[in-house]
């Protein structure tokens, strides 16, 4: 009896675990993806996609929450359309497909949360194409994807470039004046040169 009472207790124990659901979102709580295999892995945001904060996270996962309609842990390409009818950005049935298909690493046709993440994750990095479907869903979405690390790093990257540049125009600036001060002292030294000839011929 006391060993049927155990079994049973931990079956409950079980059945009670959170975040059980398909691909369930959460911003720091651990959900399950699946993967092409049918296995199922735990999937921390917070500990994954560490480059945004928590309050980007729930962000995130308020706007995949609004748009999951079937309350079943994904987008699918239906729910997905009225999203982007929504953002003000529609897209054709192609257009649809190519956008969970550049996302979708267990080719379910459909977006878990992590699968979501992975649009600004790419939109952050300035991965997606600027007329994409992808690119506008993170641009509409009012969600800022930009982080202190990345932005750091490109103006910092934008700062070098630009002082590459004004070094390099004013290397050029320097050394068109020096070609033009050449010019002028060779064009004297012709005018002093034809002077001198032309006295010389005077003299005769």
């Amino acid at each position: 009896m006391a060993a049927a009472a155990e079994e049973l207790a931990g079956r409950r124990g079980r059945a009670a675990e959170p975040g059980a659901g398909p691909g369930s979102p959460g911003g720091g709580r651990a959900g399950f993806e699946g993967s092409p295999g049918g296995s199922r892995r735990v999937f921390s945001p917070a500990a994954e996609f560490r480059e945004f904060s928590r309050r980007q996270l729930r962000d995130m996962e308020r706007l995949f929450r609004q748009y999951d309609a079937g309350k079943d842990g994904f987008i699918d390409l239906m729910e997905l359309k009225l999203m982007m009818e929504k953002l003000g950005a529609p897209q054709t049935h192609l257009g649809l497909k190519n956008m969970i298909k550049e996302v979708d690493e267990d080719l379910d046709s459909k977006l878990s949360f992590r699968e979501f993440l992975l649009i600004f994750r790419k939109a952050a990095a300035g991965e997606l194409q600027e007329d994409s479907g992808l690119h506008a869903l993170a641009r509409l979405s009012e969600i800022d994807v930009s982080t202190e690390g990345v932005k750091g790093a490109k103006n910092f990257f934008e700062a070098k470039v630009q002082a590459i540049h004004d070094a390099s125009r004013f290397e050029e600036e320097i050394k068109a004046e020096q070609e033009e001060k050449k010019k002028q002292a060779e064009e004297l030294k012709q005018r002093k040169a034809a002077f001198k000839e032309l006295q010389s011929t005077f003299r005769q």
